[in-house]
């Protein structure tokens, strides 16, 4: 996009600075991610809202009717995100975290931007494709994490990124549904502005992580879609768990694509109900991922700290979608928070099977199957979710609230996701020969002993 990035010389963490400088670097990226999410949620409670009175020219129209344009919607961003988080994340393995990250940042700020001055559901479409293009923070943050955290100490620092996360979400969705009573389009105007902020704060403050030493060039075959999901093999365990976090990202977007329609529909819920809801939902992650977790991990160890989390979240989703009366939500998204701690686990046992010098594209390769859901999620959510309230209803008198059937698809696809989980922990440091060879070959000098376990 021709963004002025300062040169990274003054700013590169070399490999024997990266302990003094561990602290400084993880509270830089957890402020940008922590205002990247706020600027995000601003948006949750009222962009249902926006696609609603968009609908026939501009007259409006039903929740049955806005929920596939929702869908569809997130989709295309993910879309846009499977074919180009895997050369956002290749990239950063050549240049840096820093400058992939302010690209993002920048991408978003513009898109939040045309989103609030959006005249027709067609250029929303238009939007979503400029975001999904450079949507590449989270993954490029994992790996910038990755890179100035030791192996024992990762589970504390994604924790870090998942406190962001809920931080984030505990700001904003609030701020969203009370701009979004005055004014629905404002919340995409107040996102606009403090996205850009944060990219100035991240050009002006967030330091370079990866090492010169660390970096490798730029390998097509991963920084094309299908090529980093096929290198996803190189690692037995994070294949395995590359396939779980694709079933539970799904369930995960099915949700987020159907939420506020749904408690809307269901519980005649206002923006500011839903943005009270989500931010419930942001202090309990804060709470599990930031401070918990830290604790929880270490005790229960990776392994079954993961397989209690998704466990913990197929019978949130069953929860959510069993509830009758709005209060019985605020229930179930406290007793889904202590499944926070899936994420610094998951996340902490992916990154101690790879070398430093892959981080980045197994990342972006990560993150490129998490867009693939993305895309599939989404519509799930949506299409089940406009069946199951059109009106007349298709078993008005069946003992189960279908209004809920959203939340108990999810459910199966996590249920589905740990039973991929647990097969993939059992490879726990196996990885291919003929990887171990490639990798060794390929390692540069001062990057000390491969991860990879016998």
């Amino acid at each position: 996009m021709g963004l002025p990035i300062p040169p990274e010389d003054d700013v590169a963490i070399t490999s024997s600075a990266v302990k003094t400088l561990r602290k400084p670097a993880l509270k830089f990226i957890f402020l940008t991610l922590m205002l990247d999410v706020l600027g995000f949620g601003l948006l949750i409670p009222v962009a249902p809202r926006l696609i609603e009175s968009l609908l026939h020219g501009g007259k409006g129209g039903t929740e049955a009717e806005a929920a596939p344009y929702v869908a569809a919607l997130q989709s295309t961003f993910y879309a846009m995100a499977f074919l180009f988080a895997p050369l956002l994340g290749v990239l950063s393995d050549r240049v840096g975290r820093r400058p992939v990250i302010l690209i993002s940042l920048f991408g978003s700020g513009i898109d939040y931007l045309a989103m609030a001055l959006s005249p027709t559901i067609a250029f929303l479409f238009v939007t979503r494709v400029i975001n999904g293009l450079t949507g590449a923070s989270f993954s490029v943050a994992s790996a910038y994490v990755a890179d100035v955290t030791p192996p024992e100490k990762r589970a504390a620092g994604f924790g870090m990124i998942g406190a962001a996360f809920g931080l984030g979400f505990v700001i904003g969705p609030v701020i969203g549904g009370v701009l979004g009573d005055i004014n629905i389009r404002l919340p995409f105007y107040v996102a606009a502005g403090m996205t850009l902020v944060n990219w100035l704060y991240g050009y002006f403050v967030l330091p370079e992580s990866l090492p010169r030493e660390h970096r490798s060039p730029i390998n097509l075959k991963r920084a094309n879609p299908l090529g980093s999901l096929v290198y996803l093999k190189k690692y037995p365990l994070v294949l395995g768990m590359a396939i779980a976090m694709f079933l539970l990202n799904m369930a995960q977007f099915a949700l987020h694509a159907t939420w506020a329609l749904s408690m809307q529909y269901r519980f005649e819920w206002t923006p500011k109900d839903i943005g009270m809801s989500l931010a419930a939902v942001g202090i309990g992650g804060a709470i599990v991922q930031g401070g918990l977790s830290g604790k929880i991990v270490p005790a229960l160890g990776e392994r079954r700290s993961l397989m209690f989390a998704i466990g913990v979240g197929i019978l949130a989703y069953i929860g959510y979608g069993a509830a009758t009366q709005g209060w019985m939500i605020y229930v179930v998204i406290a007793l889904a928070a202590i499944g926070g701690i899936g994420f610094p686990a998951g996340q902490s046992l992916i990154t101690k099977e790879v070398l430093p010098t892959e981080q980045g594209a197994i990342q972006g390769a990560m993150a490129s199957l998490q867009s693939l859901a993305g895309i599939i999620g989404p519509l799930i959510g949506g299409i089940t979710l406009a069946y199951f309230i059109k009106e007349p209803r298709p078993l008005p008198d069946s003992p189960i609230r279908l209004e809920g059937a959203n939340f108990y698809v999810s459910a199966l696809l996590s249920a589905i996701g740990l039973v991929a989980a647990a097969w993939a922990v059992r490879h726990r440091g196996e990885v291919r020969t003929t990887v171990a060879i490639e990798n060794v070959g390929a390692q540069p000098a001062g990057v000390g002993e491969t991860p990879i376990r016998k």
